[in-house]
């Protein structure tokens, strides 16, 4: 009697098979000679059971295996076996996997070498072992942890970080919003756009950032039309893992701790903290606000965009800047009936502290240059360090240098500990204009912060900074050169953010102040209020109220804005709510409507009255396969309508294939997955899923430099006619890399086929079918019967036992009537 089988049934049988006849078995070497008198089957004789003879014995070949170390995945790799003695076996490590099993430096200089120095000489790292198991296609390698460098759940040691594949890249952010007003019939639109276009040599990566604005307007006015287009930075830059830092050549923008930032074309090595384990890294900074309409906001610094996007009604908060990013950030938000608010953000900087023993630093040197390219000053040459003296103390400080101009900075910083941590630092500038004397200034800076682990709060002094009235900044010395004018020079800068959740009662709330005064102009104050709650009534659950608020006070006039909100889920990640919007010009009532309809797509509706009566908006956001997309519209009774689109994404080329795909971050880290030619196959990282494209080749753009980061075939959603032998992938890959990963995937029909040789025999039981790409397909059972997975049309597959390819097997071309059972024979190799 027959059964249909999977090749894991089978496989379970053999093994089972194999387990109870081991009890009548002789012993020479270890090897294993089974009764088959046990086995029912019709011809005893035929059978291929070599692979089982000898306990974990795998004869001599090339196996593709999964090699996991210490139970955590490395790659899939062809994996040789060689014979050490008459019954035994072992694998040849060679070289480059060791490589990506990261040993400490001083034991791979201790390592021996056999066969050719071609493989590893497992005697000489005492405590290894390396064991295979062809049942599930696994090579376990255990290493003691004292012979491995550091890493943690989330990072590996450089030795394990992958430089990727040699690429293109095109990555594009671009927004546009048309408005038509009631009023004087006046239309526009704009459209503005950033991205960046790049190349990856080796561990090279070379970019080129650009930005772009179109805006038109007609009516009863005179037509107008302004577009504007700029390469802003051409550069390019390479990871130094044995200094944790990174080396940049050609234009760039000041990235110092002490110094403000300004344009410049030289060269730089900079500390990247994003090298170190996730725990010594620095933060990124935060940008909120509040929408009074679907609205576009543009994050600039030293008139380069950093970031723009596209955010609904209501409070926004952008969390997923770079975190080298420091100084003054001006935020523009454009409205939808052509409004626009502007204000700035001082990022917040933590206390300048370094782990004990340990340096940071930044250097650089070069000419300033503006947007233009124009020169601007003299050649210049920068420093700044910091040092970790001992537990609780860091020492820093740091000079820059030009003809006409010259500043030094020192500092201390102090671990306080459960009291939290505190820095001071002093920065003298000394400048020369041409025909006067010599101006010296000082400026005095101040940090605290203090996480309140206890009450889940946390505190930031994000500094109070006075700055005498002599003294300039490099920004503002090129500034004044270039128009002769010291435009709002700084005098008193201090912020105060502070954060608390009270999770007895379900709240949080965010607070953040900025106050900032000059000498020649007006003060500014911004502060920032959110505050959120859930509580139950009832049978409903987890409805929620919050609150956001602002008030901008400038040259003695406020500019306050407040959003209120109610939400009541419905279930199944949909939402009903009420949003009251308020600022100095309008007071906005609100009934809103939240739906997910799955992991990729949302969107919400409102309506509701203002003074001029009725207003109604839309707001979409759907994460596609080669773009994130929003679209929006939005309507106010006798004032205007208007709507907005907008696409981010990118392209990528390799060798290895191209995809269109979405973009976490532009010019960023990627991973190219193949999917071994195979269509429609949905591969996930820490976002939504992608499928494959028609090449079988697809992008993952949520990557984060130097973490270790899994992709995974999403199992839930496969099609029926694919299987895939192993659906997780790990990997560390440097900033801006272009990684490749493959994964094996059969494609095809399955059905049970009658297998027979030439001769008329049967092939042996247990032995293995296998397709061009030497993956295993299927397993013969005792009446040479096999259920075969990846059949396509006219496909060749091949019978292997004794440990090498027997005959062929030929598929029709017709593979449609799967109800009867094909009958094929497998044809000798030599015909």
């Amino acid at each position: 009697m027959s059964f249909c089988l999977s090749r894991t049934h089978i496989w379970s049988f053999i093994a089972f098979m194999v387990s109870i006849t081991c009890a009548r078995a002789t012993y020479a070497n270890d090897y294993v000679q089974f009764n088959t008198d046990v086995l029912d089957l019709e011809d005893r004789k035929n059978i291929d059971l070599n692979q089982f003879a000898l306990p974990g014995y795998i004869m001599p070949g090339t196996y593709t295996l999964k090699v996991r170390m210490n139970n955590e995945a490395v790659s899939e790799q062809p994996i040789e076996y060689y014979a050490l003695t008459e019954g035994n076996s072992q694998a040849c490590l060679s070289k480059s996997l060791i490589a990506q099993l990261g040993l400490k430096p001083e034991i791979r200089n201790k390592l021996t070498w056999l066969h050719d120095e071609q493989c590893l000489d497992l005697n000489s790292l005492p405590g290894m072992e390396a064991k295979g198991d062809l049942a599930t296609a696994t090579l376990n390698i255990q290493i003691p942890q004292a012979y491995l460098e550091y890493r943690s759940n989330t990072w590996d040691p450089p030795s394990l970080w992958d430089d990727g594949v040699n690429g293109l890249l095109f990555d594009y952010n671009v927004t546009t919003q048309m408005n038509s007003s009631y009023k004087n019939d006046h239309k526009y639109y704009n459209i503005n756009g950033n991205g960046v276009m790049g190349a990856n040599l080796g561990a090279w990566r070379v970019r080129a950032d650009w930005q772009g604005r179109s805006n038109h307007s007609w009516g009863e006015t005179n037509e107008k039309t302004q577009n504007v287009f700029d390469w802003t930075r051409i550069y390019a830059y390479t990871a130094i893992p044995q200094l944790n830092a990174k080396l940049s050549i050609g234009e760039n923008y000041l990235s110092s701790a002490l110094f403000d930032s300004f344009r410049y074309t030289g060269i730089s090595l900079n500390s990247d903290l994003n090298m170190l384990p996730p725990n010594l890294r620095g933060y990124a900074p935060e940008v909120t606000g509040i929408a009074n309409s679907n609205a576009t906001v543009i994050i600039t610094q030293a008139g380069r965009v950093i970031y723009q996007t596209q955010v609904p009604s209501g409070p926004f908060q952008i969390q997923d800047l770079p975190s080298g990013i420091t100084g003054q950030l001006d935020i523009r938000v454009e409205e939808q009936d052509g409004s626009v608010q502007n204000y700035q953000v001082n990022t917040a900087s933590i206390p300048y502290l370094t782990r004990p023993g340990s340096v940071r630093y930044n250097v650089a040197l070069g000419r300033p240059t503006n947007l233009d390219r124009h020169t601007q000053g003299n050649f210049f040459v920068t420093g700044d360090f910091s040092w970790g003296i001992s537990n609780g103390w860091s020492l820093f400080g740091g000079s820059l240098n030009s003809e006409n101009y010259d500043a030094l900075s020192l500092g201390l910083g102090r671990d306080l500990f459960k009291f939290g941590a505190i820095s001071l630092d002093m920065t003298q500038s000394f400048t020369r204009f041409p025909e006067e004397k010599m101006m010296t200034g000082g400026s005095f800076r101040v940090n605290y912060s203090k996480r309140f682990d206890s009450y889940n709060s946390q505190i930031q002094f994000a500094g109070y900074r006075f700055t005498q009235r002599n003294y300039m900044s490099m920004s503002e010395y090129l500034t004044a050169l270039e128009t002769g004018d010291r435009r709002k020079s700084s005098r008193e800068m201090y912020t105060l953010s502070f954060n608390k959740n009270f999770t007895d009662i379900q709240a949080s709330l965010y607070f953040n102040y900025d106050h900032q005064t000059y000498w020649n102009s007006s003060n500014v104050d911004r502060y920032s209020l959110m505050a959120s709650k859930y509580f139950d009534i009832g049978a409903l659950k987890n409805i929620s109220v919050s609150l956001s608020a602002y008030r901008q006070v400038f040259d003695n006039k406020n500019n306050d804005g407040l959003f209120l909100s109610l939400t009541l889920p419905l279930g199944d990640a949909n939402y009903l709510g009420y949003s009251l919007t308020q600022n100095r010009h309008e007071t906005i009532n609100q009934a809103n409507y939240y739906s997910t309809l799955s992991d990729k797509t949302n969107y919400q509706v409102a309506v509701g009255n203002a003074k001029q009566g009725t207003t109604a908006s839309a707001y979409i956001n759907h994460q596609a396969n080669n773009a994130r997309l929003t679209a929006n519209v939005n309507y106010m009774n006798n004032e205007y309508y208007s709507f907005g689109v907008s696409a981010k994404g990118g392209i990528t080329l390799t060798s290895e294939g191209v995809d269109t795909h979405r973009v976490s971050r532009l010019g960023g880290t990627r991973l190219l997955v193949d999917t071994d030619g195979v269509a429609n196959i949905p591969v996930k990282g820490s976002s939504s899923a992608v499928t494959s494209n028609r090449f079988g080749k697809a992008v993952i753009p949520d990557v984060n430099s130097y973490y270790r980061n899994k992709v995974k075939v999403d199992l839930n959603k496969l099609p029926e006619d694919a299987e895939v032998t192993d659906s997780v992938v790990q990997f560390t890959l440097t900033d801006g890399a272009i990684g490749y990963r493959k994964f094996s995937v059969l494609s095809g029909q399955k059905m049970m086929v009658n297998l027979t040789l030439e001769s008329g025999e049967l092939p042996p039981f247990g032995a293995q079918i296998i397709n061009n790409r030497q993956q295993e397909t299927g397993i013969v059972d005792d009446n040479g019967m096999a259920y075969i997975s990846g059949i396509q049309p006219h496909e060749v597959m091949f019978i292997k036992w004794n440990g090498a390819q027997q005959c062929r097997i030929v598929f029709p071309a017709q593979l449609t009537d799967l109800s009867k059972r094909l009958s094929l024979v497998c044809q000798a190799l030599n015909n």
